[in-house]
């Protein structure tokens, strides 16, 4: 199986802030929720352990197990160009994040995250078949990751595919 963790919650997380590749840590809240992600999966020994380069999903991976952890970059958060940073409630108007034209404000290309996104997926299904995978990373990072094993929703509903804090994704592999 592989077992995808979106993060622990952060402080920009709490006031709604835009992170990206930001590399925000995580807050108590959000070490307790990794904390109770690692009790849910207590009796699950894995194999590989796989996380974001950012310190947010390194450090949920680090509270859920005591192993080795290979930093991929492949799934980092996507980038928020000039948003990161920027509380939501700031912002006039937002780019279609689903929409693979839109980069304003510099946000990376949607082509080019679901690419990196889907060869780590490649690699890690067809590398590590009937082990046990752990994947510690990001909100937009599972929302591509549920695209591609479960398929693309209906029109513009990516929401209903959006994790919250520590949510679990499980797949067999």
């Amino acid at each position: 199986m592989i077992y995808f963790v979106r993060h622990g919650q952060t402080e920009w997380n709490k006031v709604g802030r835009m992170q990206g590749h930001i590399d925000i840590e995580l807050n108590s809240e959000g070490k307790k929720q990794a904390q109770i992600v690692r009790d849910k999966l207590c009796d699950i020994k894995f194999d590989k352990v796989f996380s974001s380069p950012l310190k947010r999903a390194k450090e949920t991976a680090q509270i859920i197990c005591s192993q080795e952890i290979i930093v991929d970059d492949r799934i980092i958060e996507r980038y928020n160009g000039e948003l990161e940073g920027k509380l939501k409630e700031e912002i006039v108007t937002f780019p279609d994040f689903n929409d693979p034209n839109d980069t304003r404000f510099g946000i990376e290309h949607l082509n080019d995250f679901k690419k990196r996104i889907y060869s780590f997926l490649d690699e890690i299904t067809q590398k590590y078949k009937h082990q046990n995978i752990l994947v510690a990373t990001h909100a937009g990072v599972c929302l591509y990751v549920r695209c591609y094993f479960e398929g693309e929703p209906d029109g513009v509903l990516y929401e209903k595919y959006k994790l919250k804090n520590c949510d679990i994704l499980c797949y067999e592999n």
